[in-house]
C-alpha cells in the first residue's frame, strides 16, 4: 500500500524576507494580473518558479528562466534544504459559508505507483495542456514546488492523533493570506514519530483530492529520468499533503460550467429538450434559483441551475436517476449519480453536442469556482449560458475513486487551496 518517507525539505531562509510575501496559490488558479501582483510583493516570491508561463506552453525554452532563478536562489541561500529528513505538519484555519474550520495533515514524500495498482487513486479526468506545462517545468527545475493533496481513510483517527500530538508547540512558519486563511507548518524530524507514522500509513490507499495533473506529470518525469539522470531513485517519489478523509475541516466547493461560442443557442428549444429528463422551473431570480438548488442537495436530488442572462435562472431537477444506468452503464453507481455526470451526459453532450474531447480542450466549455464570474460572463455576452452546480460530496469522491472510475474534469474544488512555498521537494541535489 502507500509508502511514505521523510525528506529534507527545501524552504525559504530569513534572507528571503517575510514568508507572507513569498508564497503563492497553486499555478492553476492564478491569472496574469494576480501573477504581477505576487511578483510585486517580493522579488523572491515563488510565483517566479511556480508559474513562469501563464497558460502553459509547448516550448520548453519559455521555462528556462525558472531553472536559472532556482539555481540563483540556492546559490544565494534564499532557499535552503533542511539538514535532517523530516515530516512537515500543515494546518489551515479558515472560514467558509459562515462557519469556522480547521484542516490538519502532513507533507511527506510518497512513492509513485501507477493507478492500475490501486494504491493511489484518481477521481477525475485531466487536461493534457496542464500536464505539458507541469512536465516542462519539472524538466528545467527538477523540483516539486507544490504538494499534491491526497486523502486517506483513518477511521479511528490514530494518524491524526499522532500528527496532532507533535504539533502543539509554536509553528515554524505561520501567516494569514488575503483570503483570511491562516497557514501553519511544523517541521518534525523525530525518528520515533516518523517510524510510527510510516507504519500506520503502510496499509492505506490514497485518494487524490487535488493535483491529478501534477501526479501524472510526476509519473511521466519518473520515466523521463529513469536510467539516465536519476541513479538515486529520488524521482520515484513525489511530495504530497495527506489528510484524513474523515477530517471535519474538509470543504468542497462546486465548479460551475460556462458554455460559450455555440453556433446557435435557443433557450426555449433547450428547455423543450431538457423536459424529457428534468422537471423545469424557468424564470426564477438568482435567490430563488439558489434556494431550489440547495433544497435539492439536501434531499439528495440531482439538480443544477441554468442562467441565460436577463435575470433568468432555470432550475432543472432530474426526474428519474435510473436514466443514468442506461446512458453510462459501464460506470460505477457513484459515477452515474453525480450531478456533474448528469449535466455532462444528458445536457452538454446530448442536447448541446459538446463531446468529451471538446470538454477536455475547453472549446465550448470553461470552468470557474465563482458563481459571480459565471453569471457576469453570461451577462457580458461572452457566453451563451452557464450552469451553477451543487458541490460533490467527499463520500462520492471516495466511492468513484475506489471503483476505479474517474469523474469529469473539474468536478471538485477543495477549499482552501494549499499554499505553495512553505516547503518544497528538490528531487536532485
Amino acid at each position: 500500500m502507500a509508502e511514505i518517507k521523510p525528506f529534507k525539505g527545501l524552504r525559504y531562509t530569513e534572507k528571503a524576507g517575510d514568508i507572507s510575501n513569498l508564497t503563492c496559490p497553486p499555478y492553476d488558479i492564478i491569472s496574469g494580473d494576480e501573477k504581477l501582483a505576487l511578483m510585486e510583493k517580493s522579488p523572491n516570491n515563488l510565483i517566479r518558479l511556480e508559474l513562469p508561463v501563464i497558460g502553459g506552453s509547448e516550448d520548453i525554452e519559455q521555462y528556462r528562466d525558472a531553472g536559472d532563478t532556482l539555481r540563483a536562489w540556492l546559490h544565494e541561500e534564499i532557499l535552503k534544504r533542511d539538514g535532517e529528513d523530516s515530516i512537515y505538519i500543515y494546518e489551515m484555519d479558515f472560514s467558509a459559508q459562515g462557519k469556522n474550520y480547521k484542516v490538519k495533515g502532513y507533507v511527506s514524500l510518497v512513492k509513485l505507483e501507477p493507478f492500475s495498482k490501486g494504491v493511489i487513486l484518481p477521481h477525475e479526468e485531466t487536461l493534457s495542456k496542464a500536464k505539458t506545462d507541469r512536465f516542462n517545468l519539472m524538466k528545467v527545475t527538477g523540483c516539486n514546488f507544490s504538494q499534491i493533496y491526497s486523502l486517506y481513510i483513518d477511521e479511528d483517527n490514530s494518524v491524526f492523533g499522532l500528527i496532532d500530538g507533535v504539533s502543539q508547540r509554536e509553528p515554524d512558519s505561520q501567516f494569514t493570506d488575503k483570503d483570511s486563511v491562516t497557514h501553519r507548518m511544523w517541521r518534525v524530524d523525530d525518528q520515533a514519530f516518523i517510524t510510527e507514522l510510516t507504519a500506520k500509513m503502510a496499509d492505506k490507499k490514497l485518494y487524490i483530492a487535488d493535483g491529478h495533473h501534477r501526479y501524472e506529470t510526476a509519473l511521466n518525469y519518473q520515466k523521463y529520468v529513469e536510467g539516465n539522470l536519476d541513479e538515486t531513485g529520488s524521482s520515484d517519489y513525489v511530495m504530497m499533503m495527506l489528510v484524513n478523509m474523515e477530517n471535519s475541516g474538509l470543504v468542497v466547493f462546486p465548479t460551475h460550467r460556462i458554455v460559450r461560442d455555440l453556433p446557435s443557442f435557443d433557450y426555449n428549444a433547450v428547455c423543450d429538450k431538457c423536459r424529457e429528463y428534468f422537471d423545469i422551473t424557468p424564470y426564477l431570480n438568482r435567490e430563488k434559483g439558489e434556494v431550489g438548488l440547495e433544497q435539492a442537495y439536501r434531499e439528495g436530488k440531482k439538480a443544477f441551475v441554468m442562467f441565460t442572462g436577463d435575470n433568468n435562472y432555470t432550475l432543472l431537477v432530474l426526474k428519474d436517476i435510473s436514466v443514468m444506468d442506461t446512458v453510462i452503464p459501464e460506470g460505477c453507481k457513484a459515477l452515474r449519480q453525480l450531478d456533474v455526470s448528469v449535466l455532462h451526459i444528458l445536457v452538454l453532450e446530448r442536447i448541446f453536442g459538446i463531446d468529451k474531447e471538446n470538454m477536455a480542450r475547453q472549446i465550448n466549455l470553461t470552468y470557474t469556482r465563482s458563481a459571480d464570474e459565471a453569471i457576469s460572463t453570461v451577462d457580458g455576452q461572452r457566453a451563451n449560458c452557464c450552469f451553477l452546480l451543487n458541490p460533490t460530496r467527499v463520500s462520492e469522491i471516495r466511492e468513484v475513486a475506489a471503483a476505479g472510475d474517474k469523474m469529469p474534469q473539474k468536478s471538485t474544488y477543495f477549499y482552501p487551496k494549499l499554499t505553495t512555498g512553505l516547503v518544497m521537494n528538490k528531487i536532485f541535489d
